[in-house]
C-alpha cells in the first residue's frame, strides 16, 4: 500500500522524521514521539491526582507529542486490582480535568487507556472470554454471557464519553498483552460457541464492535488508538492472517491509530527486559502497518532518537512509543530537539523501579531516576547558598550526587580511585545482554562536563585533603566479600570483579559460590562467551535462543528455542535450600533463571563448601553434610557478597568531618543500584 511521504521538516532537523508533526485530520500531534501506557499505582487513589498531573506535564514539557495513561478499567470486574483505577463516573471525569489541563497547558495532548483486565485481574470478580485460569493468577474467571458482552461493549463507550467529558484528547482501548480483548482473540483463552467465539471473524468481534461504537458515540474529531498484539508468544495465540484482518477491521470501524503490543504477561519469551535486543519488533509492526492506511506505531525496546529516526525513515510505521524512557528523561524529545543526545539519561530497560514496582502494587519511579513519579516532592531547585562539594567515588551513589548537586549550583569535585567512572555500572555493562549499561556511563560523563563537576581520576584522596570541603560525600562502594572456606586462597579462586573484568583468565570448568543477583551475572557471561567482548547479542541469535518465530510463520509467533551451546560448563552453587534467584527482579528474573537453564549449568543448593584444593572444590549438603563430593573444577568464582569501603570515616570524623556515607559504602548486603542513585539523588536536593 502507498505510504504518505515521511517528512516535511527541513534537512537541518537532527531527527527530521521524528520531529515532524503528524496531522491526523481533525488535530494534530506536534511530532512522532508518543509516551505509551504505563501505570504508576498515582491512578488509584484520587488524593494522588495532583501528583499525577505534575507527572504528565513534566513529560509534556519536555515535548513529548502523544501521552497514554496507565489503564483504566471501565468496570467493576476489569479492575486490575480490588478498587484500582477506573473511570466510571462524571465525578471522576471531573477529577481527570486537571491531569489534561496539566498537559495541554504544556502543549501536549494525552489519551487516556481502557483497560479490562480480563483474567489477568487479581480478584475474585474477574470475568473472560471462557472460565480458563490464568497460569499467573490464582482467581479462576468467570466466562461473560453474552450479555455481559454487551454490558462490557456499553462499559467501554460509557469510559470513552467519561474521557472526553474529562478533557482528554482520545482514548487507547487496551487490546493486547493478554488481557480481555486479547484473551477473545486467542483460541488460548476463547473456546467460546456462540457469536463471539469460535471463527475468528467471531472471536474478533468484541474489539471491533468496542471501536466501532465508541466511534459513533463520541464523534469524529476525537482520538481513537487501538493497542493490538501483534505477536502473542503463547501456544494457540493468533495467525499472522487473524492479526491483518483485526487491524484493517478495527481501521474501517473507526481507530485513528494502532499501536503495538507484543507477548501475553505469562508468556515465556522476554519483550521489555535490556536483553532484548534493540527495535526487535519493528519489523512486525511495520508488515502489520502495509496493510492499513491509518498510522501505526512502533514500540519495545527503541530507546534513543536515532534508533527512533532509522525506524521511521526505514520501515512503514509512523510514530515511536516510548514508556520507560520517557521516565528515565523526560526532556528526552527536548534534547533531541536542539541535538544534545549526548545529555539524554537513557533508559536501560532495568524495570527494577518501574514494572518490579508495578506488581508489587508500589507507586512506579525509575531507577536512573528518582524523581520520575515523585515530581512534586523530590525537587532540585537552585541552591540559595553554594557549598564546596567533595564526593568520594564515582559509582551510581557518587554520580548522581554529584551531578544533581552540581546542577543545583554547588561547586563539586569528585574523586575516583580508578581510571575511569562507573563502579558496578562499569562491571554491569560487561555481561551479556547488559550491554547498554555503558550508555548511562556515557550519560553521567556528558553531565559531569556539563555542570563543572571537578573529576579527579585515579586520585585516593586522603582525610587531610577532604577537611577543607563544606561537605563531604562517602560514596565508595563495596569490595567483594570473601567466605572463611579453607583454601580460599588457592590460585584456582577469583573474585566476580576479576572474573568480570578479564583481569584473571578462567577455565572451561566453573565453580560460581554464590546464586544471588551477581552469580547469576557471571554465570551468564561464563556460559556465553569465553571474555567479555561488549558485543550485544545479535537479533536472530536471539530469536533462536528464545524460541521466537516470525508470526507470519507460525501461530502465537512461536517455535523451539535452539540456545547456542554453553561455553563453559558451570556449576552454581548457594548454600541455602530451595530454587535459586528468587530475589531476582519479578519482571527480569524468570528471564535469568530460564537462561541459565538453557544454557545447561548445574544448579546445586544447600551446598557446604567444605575446601578449595588442587582437585577442586570439595562441597557437601544439608547439615548432616551428606553426599561429599568434589567439583573438578580449573576455577572458582567467589559471589559471596560485598563489603563496605568506608576506611576514610574514621579519620575523617576524628578531623571533625561528618561525612554524608551512601550507598554501597552504607548497606552493601545487596547491590542495589536503585537505592544508591536514590540516596544521591535525594542527598544533592538537601545540600
Amino acid at each position: 500500500m502507498t505510504r504518505p511521504e515521511k517528512s516535511h521538516k527541513p534537512h537541518t532537523s537532527p531527527y527530521p522524521n521524528l520531529l515532524s508533526p503528524l496531522d491526523l485530520g481533525f488535530t494534530t500531534l506536534r511530532n512522532r514521539v508518543v509516551m505509551g501506557s504505563m501505570h504508576t499505582g498515582l491512578e488509584d487513589r484520587a488524593r494522588h491526582t495532583d501528583r499525577l498531573a505534575e507527572y504528565f506535564a513534566e513529560r509534556a514539557r519536555g515535548g513529548v507529542g502523544l501521552i497514554i495513561t496507565g489503564g483504566y478499567a471501565p468496570n467493576r470486574t476489569g479492575w486490575l486490582l480490588p478498587f484500582a483505577s477506573e473511570l466510571v463516573t462524571t465525578a471522576q471525569a471531573r477529577r481527570h480535568r486537571r491531569i489534561t489541563a496539566a498537559v495541554h497547558d504544556n502543549g501536549g495532548k494525552i489519551l487516556l487507556q481502557i483497560l479490562h483486565a480480563g483474567r489477568y485481574a487479581y480478584h475474585p470478580l474477574s470475568v473472560s472470554a471462557s472460565s480458563i485460569k490464568a497460569p499467573i493468577n490464582p482467581f479462576r474467571p468467570r466466562a461473560l454471557s453474552s450479555r455481559g458482552v454487551e454490558s462490557t461493549i456499553n462499559d467501554f463507550v460509557r469510559c470513552a464519553q467519561l474521557a472526553r467529558e474529562a478533557g482528554y484528547d482520545g482514548v487507547e482501548i487496551m487490546g493486547s498483552e493478554g488481557y480481555l480483548l486479547n484473551q477473545f482473540l486467542a483460541t488460548r483463552t476463547n473456546k467460546r460457541t456462540d457469536a463471539w467465539g469460535g471463527a475468528p471473524a467471531n472471536r474478533r468481534r468484541l474489539p471491533v464492535e468496542i471501536v466501532r461504537r465508541t466511534r459513533a458515540a463520541v464523534g469524529s474529531d476525537f482520538i481513537i488508538c487501538y493497542r493490538m498484539s501483534m505477536a502473542d508468544y503463547v501456544e494457540d495465540g493468533q495467525t499472522w492472517q487473524e492479526i491483518v484482518s483485526l487491524a484493517t477491521d478495527v481501521e474501517a470501524a473507526g481507530a485513528t491509530i494502532i499501536n503495538s503490543g507484543f507477548g501475553w504477561h505469562e508468556a515465556r519469551v522476554p519483550t521489555i527486559v535490556t536483553s532484548v535486543p534493540n527495535s526487535a519488533f519493528v519489523d512486525i509492526s511495520s508488515a502489520v502497518a502495509e496493510h492499513v492506511r491509518i498510522p501505526v506505531v512502533a514500540s519495545n525496546r527503541i530507546n534513543m532518537p536515532q534508533a527512533a529516526e532509522q525506524v521511521l525513515a526505514e520501515t512503514q510505521v509512523r510514530l515511536i512509543s516510548m514508556a520507560r524512557p520517557m521516565l528515565s528523561d523526560p526532556e528526552w524529545v527536548l534534547k533531541a530537539q536542539s541535538d544534545r543526545a549526548d545529555e539524554i539519561n537513557t533508559c536501560i530497560s532495568c524495570n527494577q523501579a518501574c514494572l518490579d514496582h508495578a506488581f508489587a502494587r508500589k507507586t512506579v519511579s525509575c531507577l536512573l531516576n528518582p524523581r520520575a513519579g515523585h515530581e512534586t516532592t523530590l525537587l532540585l531547585s537552585p541552591t540559595r547558598r553554594a557549598r564546596s562539594v567533595a564526593v568520594v567515588g564515582a559509582g551510581p551513589a557518587g554520580l548522581a550526587t554529584a551531578v544533581n548537586a552540581a546542577k543545583r549550583g554547588h561547586d563539586v569535585t569528585l574523586f575516583e580511585a580508578n581510571e575511569f567512572i562507573g563502579g558496578q555500572f562499569d562491571m554491569a555493562r560487561r555481561i551479556p545482554g547488559k550491554e547498554e549499561f555503558s550508555e548511562t556511563i556515557r550519560y553521567f560523563s556528558t553531565m559531569l562536563a556539563r555542570h563543572g563537576v571537578g573529576v579527579r581520576l585515579g586520585a585516593r584522596v586522603s582525610a587531610d585533603e577532604l577537611t577543607g570541603y563544606d561537605e563531604v560525600v562517602l560514596a565508595t562502594g563495596v569490595a567483594p566479600r570473601i567466605p572463611e572456606i579453607p583454601g580460599i586462597d588457592h590460585p584456582k579462586v577469583l573474585t566476580y570483579a576479576e572474573a568480570i573484568t578479564g583481569a584473571k583468565p578462567v577455565g572451561k570448568t566453573v565453580a560460581v559460590v554464590g546464586a544471588g543477583g551477581i552469580g547469576f551475572d557471571v554465570t551468564e557471561l561464563l556460559v556465553t562467551d569465553s571474555s567479555p567482548t561488549g558485543e550485544p547479542q545479535g537479533l536472530k541469535e536471539w530469536k533462536a535462543e528464545w524460541g521466537v518465530a516470525d508470526p507470519q510463520e507460525a501461530p502465537g509467533a512461536l517455535t523451539t528455542p535452539l540456545p547456542a551451546p554453553p561455553a563453559r560448563e558451570v556449576y552454581l552453587l548457594q548454600r541455602t535450600k530451595g530454587r535459586q534467584g528468587k530475589r531476582l527482579g519479578k519482571t527480569t528474573g524468570w528471564v535469568h533463571r530460564a537462561a541459565v537453564k538453557a544454557k545447561g549449568v548445574h544448579q546445586l543448593s544447600g551446598v557446604n563448601y567444605e575446601r578449595i584444593s588442587d582437585d577442586g572444590l570439595h562441597i557437601s549438603f544439608g547439615p548432616d553434610r551428606q553426599r561429599p563430593q568434589v567439583l573438578a573444577v580449573d576455577n572458582v568464582v567467589i559471589c559471596a557478597g560485598q563489603e563496605p569501603v568506608r576506611d576514610l570515616e574514621t579519620e575523617l570524623r576524628r578531623n571533625g568531618v561528618d561525612p554524608h556515607i551512601i550507598g554501597g559504602a552504607a548497606v552493601a548486603e545487596e547491590l542495589d543500584a536503585k537505592r544508591a542513585i536514590k540516596q544521591g539523588t535525594e542527598l544533592a536536593a538537601q545540600l
